[in-house]
């Protein structure tokens, strides 16, 4: 069986490090995977200037979805897994260039105790009053139609919280608009819970107790005394200690070098009755099946002559881009920084950066002693104009509103960093828009009825890496389980 690979980005990675699985097992597969660039890779890129390891791309994945853990512990990077350091985790929101913490007991973008949100500087009272009479919502019924983020957080907590909570949270992790994003795609829990409680206070109360009374069984069902302290908890973020680019480098180790064609980008895909015909540096060739993990807009770009339905729903998912600057500085040239990770910029704020993470404070021992890694975050699906402007302008812009919103005491203009680095990343980020699951749904029916095609990236179920890492290695699984008569007629 003869399978193609279009993108090399995290998904097809996986989705190739799979087949060569199942080759090296004795499956009769081949494979080749198309990469547009000179590198693999997709948006995960690091290196180690003067011991410091800079991220170009995301820095972590989230810990609680396993599939990324369980792939770098089968490459061999099990003891380089490095956990966030939680324990001086906290996040403020940039507020009139004043940096208020989150206050405690906020779970994602519910508050869940009292006296923390009632002293709070982030919200108003009149908001804090909303919150309180939040309790008393009645549940929503179910099936009526999907809505955007913006509209269920403003209907339960008020416009602020939407401007200076739900709108700088998902900026950060979507590089998107909550006004525009889908509440029962990003938010499927509060949904439920809105369904079931009507308050999202209370039912955010009710799954911490149920979580809770879980773990209390499984301690005791592990043997632990009542007694016994309770297991720790697993870190938020998980990252590698030699920078996500670790990850790529084992992945590509792993792959035949005569399967992998860089700088080739495909041009064309035509279906036949039972065949794929593949086009690229123009040179036509056949394959049994197809994994598509290219960006959605490119997708559909090339599957529109095959079936032009599923090209334009591909076509139509939205991106947003982004643009990350790393700023390395000597400890010693700066004042005092605020405790945490980092902070979130609202767009009320009118500023160009989105976010900033203290990366010397998320990751400990992946920065020397006396070093700072500033690592903001521009762009965004509000800001595609700063794309054009050059690495000086861009890192300008950042040690400006830098010094504007930590004050000169912590950071002055004068004070210059020992390397900056800016990465731009265009229409990178898939936007899950209001109607996404139906959106979705309806291509999942257009390709079901294309035998040997599969769609992976973050532009369907879930934006994570761990996420783009299941479906990559998901769609292999699929292929190679096909039924031996079909597989060997490709062998």
């Amino acid at each position: 069986m003869r399978i193609a690979i279009i993108g090399g980005g995290i998904a097809g990675l996986s989705a190739a490090y799979e087949l060569e699985k199942a080759r090296a097992a004795g499956a009769p597969i081949e494979y080749t995977l198309f990469e547009a660039r000179e590198r693999l890779g997709g948006s995960l890129a690091s290196e180690i200037v003067n011991g410091a390891v800079i991220e170009q791309g995301p820095d972590s994945f989230l810990t609680e979805k396993p599939a990324a853990a369980e792939l770098c512990r089968e490459l061999g990077l099990g003891e380089d897994l490095l956990p966030s350091n939680d324990a001086a985790r906290k996040t403020y929101i940039v507020v009139h260039n004043r940096l208020i913490a989150l206050p405690d007991g906020l779970m994602f973008l519910v508050p869940t105790k009292l006296i923390p949100t009632a002293l709070t500087r982030l919200f108003s009272f009149s908001t804090k009053i909303r919150m309180a009479l939040e309790l008393l919502h009645p549940p929503r019924p179910s099936g009526l139609p999907d809505e955007a983020v913006a509209a269920l957080v403003e209907r339960h907590f008020g416009a602020e919280a939407v401007d200076r909570l739900a709108d700088p949270l998902l900026s950060g992790i979507y590089g998107g608009d909550s006004a525009a994003l889908s509440a029962r795609t990003v938010l499927p829990r509060l949904v439920e819970m809105e369904t079931q409680y009507g308050s999202l206070t209370r039912g955010m109360l009710a799954a911490h107790r149920q979580m809770r009374a879980r773990a209390k069984a499984a301690a005791k069902n592990n043997g632990h005394s009542k007694s016994a302290a309770p297991p720790a908890p697993r870190p938020i973020f998980t990252a590698l200690r030699g920078g996500m680019q670790q990850l790529i480098d084992a992945l590509v180790a792993r792959l035949r070098p005569d399967s992998v064609r860089l700088a080739t980008p495909v041009s064309a895909i035509a279906k036949t009755a039972d065949r794929w015909t593949v086009t690229a540096a123009g040179a036509p060739e056949s394959y049994d099946a197809l994994i598509i993990a290219s960006p959605a807009w490119a997708a559909g770009t090339l599957l529109a002559p095959v079936d032009a339905a599923l090209g334009e729903e591909l076509s139509a998912i939205p991106y947003s881009s982004s643009i990350t600057v790393n700023l390395v500085y000597d400890e010693a040239k700066l004042g005092p920084l605020p405790d945490g990770f980092g902070f979130l910029v609202p767009a009320v704020e009118g500023r160009a950066m989105l976010a900033c993470t203290f990366v010397h404070r998320k990751f400990l021992g992946r920065t020397p002693p006396g070093k700072a890694v500033f690592r903001a975050f521009l762009g965004g699906i509000r800001n595609e104009a700063l794309l054009t402007d050059t690495d000086e302008a861009l890192v300008a812009i950042v040690r400006r509103e830098l010094g504007e919103i930590l004050g000169d005491k912590t950071i002055s203009l004068a004070t210059e960093p020992d390397h900056a680095q800016v990465a731009r990343w265009r229409r990178a980020m898939a936007q899950y828009a209001v109607g996404h699951q139906e959106r979705t749904a309806r291509i999942a029916a257009r390709v079901a009825v294309l035998p040997g095609l599969r769609l992976v990236g973050n532009a369907y179920d879930g934006i994570g890496i761990p996420d783009c890492i299941r479906l990559g290695r998901q769609a292999a699984r699929e292929l190679t389980a096909i039924s031996p008569s079909v597989s060997a007629s490709g062998s």
